[in-house]
């Protein structure tokens, strides 16, 4: 598989430094982005699961549902979740087990990694009205420079946040670094719909109807366009499957849910 370049085809065209990235539509300095995608979260935290559901009609959660069945997590696993935010995957993770008794019990647990304190927040009140508090616990950290020693972690996943990331190759590379010998990676993130009629269909749900939600119910228009021009500026799944094959991952596969409108990508430390 041929390794996917660090910069976008366009910014090569371009002749762009490669200290320049994609912010939805527009290239910006890369030393501007987390902080700009930080105030897009720090603004539509309060809104954002509800926002989800209805920008998904709930597709959402059968996307990450799928995720953590194929993820077949174990009671003893340490797993991490990057840019976890809100908790949804660590949640469904600690259930997938038996909750957080058995998980504990066994010595594993998830720990959420996010640089927006207040996705935490409402991932936390989350977390303890479940009663999984003894089983997850959270981390503010940087998904590019993780705070964790290397071989640690049994499972690494990012659901829905490699795009938002200054320089995913990094957050790839860290992924691979912390899981230990024989640890799983798992990637679910908006994608290329492979159904013909589905692309001209979800680009235009992308271009009109995302912002007007967004600015109907979570009064941010703009976070909202950002989003969606996040999602059109991301590899496909073939380039993203090179990206993490180029971090060192092995058996590297990808499942397509709903058209291709998302995708997880599922790999291994070999």
């Amino acid at each position: 598989m041929d390794q996917a370049p660090r910069n976008s085809g366009a910014q090569r065209a371009r002749g762009a430094s490669p200290d320049i990235v994609p912010f939805g539509a527009a290239d910006i300095p890369a030393s501007e982005k987390a902080g700009r995608v930080g105030a897009v979260f720090e603004s539509v935290a309060p809104r954002y699961d509800f926002m989800n559901d209805l920008m998904s009609f709930g597709a959402h959660r059968l996307w990450k549902t799928a995720a953590v069945d194929w993820l077949m997590p174990l009671p003893a696993w340490r797993v991490l979740d990057i840019a976890g935010g809100t908790a949804d995957m660590a949640i469904r993770i600690a259930r997938r087990v038996g909750g957080a008794g058995a998980m504990t019990a066994a010595g594993g647990g998830v720990t959420v990694i996010d640089k927006s304190a207040a996705m935490m927040a409402v991932g936390r009140q989350r977390v303890a009205a479940r009663g999984l508090g003894p089983a997850i616990e959270f981390c503010a950290g940087d998904a590019e420079a993780l705070a964790v020693a290397d071989g640690v972690a049994d499972a690494t996943v990012i659901a829905f946040g490699l795009r938002n990331l200054t320089h995913p190759a990094r957050a790839l590379e860290e992924a691979y670094r912390v899981l230990a010998p024989g640890g799983r990676f798992l990637c679910l993130e908006f994608s290329k719909p492979r159904w013909p009629l589905l692309g001209p269909v979800y680009e235009r749900y992308c271009d009109d109807v995302l912002p007007r939600l967004g600015g109907m119910v979570a009064d941010d228009p703009d976070a909202y366009r950002y989003l969606a021009e996040s999602i059109r500026r991301f590899p496909d799944q073939k380039r993203l499957a090179a990206m993490i094959e180029a971090a060192g991952f092995g058996q590297v596969r990808v499942r397509n849910l709903t058209g291709g409108i998302a995708a997880i990508h599922s790999a291994w430390r070999l």
